[in-house]
């Protein structure tokens, strides 16, 4: 395995496939001695004349072979793809999102637009009207195209399969390891399933493959820098970065990988001193806007599209900041609402920070500190998150039939809970779950209470007018300070446990950081007959500003998605039954007249591919030993190999699978599909390396593994075809295929 025998580079030298190194005597070496050096002979001389339809077909294997894995690729993906007519698995979720974009209604979720879009216009195309609400387990009315749509998911799974052929060729891959690495992506069944949906796993799929074809293909062209070959892949793979991240987060890790690659690239040229400073300032320049700015820009643009689109209102509007809500077509929010806010007047009390919700109280009540009625911030419009405005308790009572009178910076006041008629109360308690700070509670009545009901308006800005005399509907960003303690009212991003409903946590933050959002507060919606309406919505939110609010309640909504120790979720896994194949996945009923789905992997696929990865290590340790000892039996050349196309699905893999095995929400099947991938590719180097030996000796014995191994993933994929294309009947007919007892294919 030396590059006498082979001569493995990531450049273009690698293009010529029949050229090999011959050692021949030189004596220009330094004082005349003796030096080896490598003169290229061509294989073709030695080689007998093939006939033309075999020179033919072998030229054009780069074009002929993906062209054919591609069309079964497509069989494989969209064969019997309309069988089943009910709403399966997820589909509840993003088909549902694909009609508030015809309908164009805001709505929230944890995933960035993109994908969802994407089913949106599958939806356009299919003639949808968004009418249909994606029930669980519903049947498909004859006006959804439901067929179309899943046709137009499955296209990004089919595309999947010639994206990872020319990756295995950028990679350096010899011909049998490029067409194992294709057929393992082909006939994956758990990647032909997925990709039979709408949902939005295809699509992931796809772009974390073109983000690892681009990097790999800008890699190849480093000792062509600055030419336009160059600088198009630099921005292909920014731009595939930005879309694999605007269809779901788990994107970021495909980026972690290319700027893990991109710093030790730049760390390579930092040290070259022969490297002028000006180039490698122009290197940085080009990553940074190729690499950073670029997918930033198609990341934003993709919101951008997401908030122009959903112009009306709908069920996510909460999530959003109050002035973004009174923008939105047909919302109550600012309807009608008096400008200025008075005594006695009934409001609701948005929070500024990002992902922010409405203050909110319940009966409920602690259970522990002072067990008095609960405090938290809600998304959701309830009657809960209604509250008056009084005056503090050293001033008049509050006498509906009074002159009206405004409410200003500074003011002292109190807050009464519509619903229970309890002040909005803070004191020297500890907060349940933040406890550096204190509790705030609902507490007393109109009458019961003392001096820890009172709140102190501080104005921040006003969206209106620099006039501070009087606080406004929307465009006004206050604080309240407590006034007995001096703490501020704050809503972070912490969740209270399952007795708080996940909701919010409100606390009172002894630090005074006016800078802090999550101490602002602005009035939403504002009722008060004796003052006129309003037009607050006039007020514009900028787009930056919607777009980081946005993000942060995604996050925040994420990290919410825990298990919950009070319910079974059988359909939910640990990180260590993937990669061994341990457990699959129900996809729908399992009623006999039902089409049944499951979530499966081609067993040699996830078994080999993990093997492969125990076996990368065992091949790096055996080079260390062997270095340490004084073997050098690997050139420059040899080691790059390992570095790029061996070291890096490595890591690739690890970024994928490890931040799962940290993480505390609830987590399926189909979140190791993209470290499968990296796995897969991992397999194919493992093989090619171990095999070189063969491909310049006895080409029948190495064909002959290979081609076993074709057979083998081949026969696989269709024994369990029927998890792929739909398990009709009684699931008892299908014990055949349940291997183990974590598969419940037929119980």
């Amino acid at each position: 395995m030396t590059a006498s025998q082979d001569a493995y580079t990531t450049s273009t030298a690698q293009d010529a496939p029949d050229l090999r190194r011959r050692t021949v005597r030189n004596y220009d070496g330094k004082n005349g001695s003796l030096t080896k050096v490598y003169e290229e002979t061509d294989d073709k001389k030695y080689q007998r004349p093939q006939s033309s339809i075999f020179q033919t077909l072998d030229e054009y294997e780069f074009l002929l072979a993906p062209l054919v894995f591609t069309l079964i690729s497509f069989f494989t993906r969209m064969y019997k793809i309309g069988l089943s007519p009910i709403v399966t698995w997820d589909e509840a979720h993003f088909g549902k999102f694909g009609s508030h974009y015809l309908k164009r209604e805001f709505y929230f979720d944890v995933h960035p637009p993109l994908g969802k879009m994407l089913v949106g216009l599958s939806g356009y195309l299919a003639n949808y009207n968004g009418s249909f609400e994606f029930k669980s387990g519903d049947t498909y009315p004859n006006e959804v195209n439901y067929t179309f749509m899943r046709l137009f998911n499955s296209t990004f799974g089919a595309l999947c399969v010639p994206v990872a052929y020319y990756t295995a060729r950028e990679l350096n891959l010899r011909r049998p390891a490029v067409w194992l690495v294709t057929l393992m992506v082909l006939c994956e069944n758990s990647y032909a399933t997925i990709s039979r949906f709408i949902l939005l796993d295809s699509m992931l799929l796809f772009f974390t493959f073109t983000t690892v074809l681009c990097w790999a293909r800008f890699h190849r062209l480093q000792k062509q820098s600055f030419t336009p070959e160059w600088f198009l892949w630099l921005f292909l793979t920014g731009i595939s970065i930005g879309c694999v991240t605007s269809v779901k987060w788990v994107g970021l890790f495909c980026t972690a990988l290319v700027g893990l690659y991109t710093t030790e690239d730049l760390w390579n040229k930092f040290g070259d001193l022969e490297l002028p400073k000006v180039e490698f300032a122009s290197h940085f320049a080009a990553r940074v806007v190729g690499l950073i700015v670029a997918p930033l820009m198609v990341y934003m643009f993709s919101f951008y599209i997401h908030f122009l689109v959903l112009e009306n209102t709908g069920p996510g509007d909460a999530q959003m900041s109050s002035l973004f809500q009174a923008n939105l077509k047909g919302t109550e929010v600012g309807k009608d609402s008096p400008l200025e806010i008075a005594y006695g007047s009934r409001i609701t009390l948005k929070n500024m920070g990002y992902g922010g919700g409405l203050l909110h109280s319940h009966v409920q009540t602690f259970p522990e500190g002072s067990q008095q009625q609960q405090v938290t911030c809600y998304h959701h419009k309830d009657a809960n998150n209604d509250w008056f405005f009084y005056p503090n308790r050293d001033s008049p009572e509050y006498n509906p039939e009074a002159d009206v009178k405004f409410i200003a910076d500074k003011d002292v006041l109190r807050l009464i809970h519509s619903q229970t008629g309890r002040n909005l109360h803070s004191h020297t308690v500890s907060a349940p779950v933040t406890k550096a700070d204190l509790e705030v509670s609902a507490y007393g009545n109109t009458t019961i209470g003392d001096e820890k009901d009172h709140w102190t308006v501080e104005v921040v800005s006003d969206a209106a007018s620099r006039d501070r005399s009087k606080i406004r509907t929307l465009t006004t960003s206050m604080r309240l300070r407590h006034t007995a303690l001096g703490c501020y009212l704050r809503a972070g991003n912490v969740n209270l446990p399952q007795w708080g409903f996940k909701q919010i946590e409100v606390t009172c933050v002894k630090e005074n950081k006016p800078r802090d959002v999550y101490t602002h507060w602005n009035i939403e919606s504002h009722w008060n007959e004796k003052l006129p309406a309003g037009d607050p919505g006039s007020y514009k939110s900028p787009f930056f500003r919607d777009f980081m609010h946005l993000n942060v309640a995604m996050m925040t909504s994420n990290n919410a998605l825990v298990p919950d120790p009070d319910k079974q979720d059988d359909l939910a896994s640990q990180f260590w039954q993937w990669p061994i194949l341990n457990v699959g996945l129900r996809m729908c009923s399992w009623d006999d007249s039902v089409v049944k789905y499951f979530l499966l992997g081609n067993p040699l696929v996830y078994w080999g591919s993990t093997v492969s990865l125990f076996s990368f290590g065992l091949i790096v340790f055996w080079y260390l030993i062997r270095w340490q000892r004084g073997y050098q039996e690997l050139t420059f050349p040899d080691i790059d190999h390992i570095h790029y196309a061996g070291i890096y699905p490595v890591v690739g893999w690890v970024l994928h699978y490890l931040p799962f095995v940290a993480m505390a929400r609830v987590t399926y099947v189909h979140h190791y599909y993209p470290a499968l991938y990296f796995a897969i590719l991992t397999m194919g180097f493992v093989l090619d390396w171990v095999t070189r030996p063969l491909a310049r000796g006895n080409k029948r014995i190495e064909w002959a593994i290979f081609g076993t191994l074709y057979v083998a993933v081949g026969a696989l994929f269709w024994l369990f075809r029927a998890v792929v294309f739909g398990m009709q009947g009684n699931h008892k007919q299908w014990a055949h295929l349940r291997w183990f007892d974590t598969w419940k294919i037929s119980d």
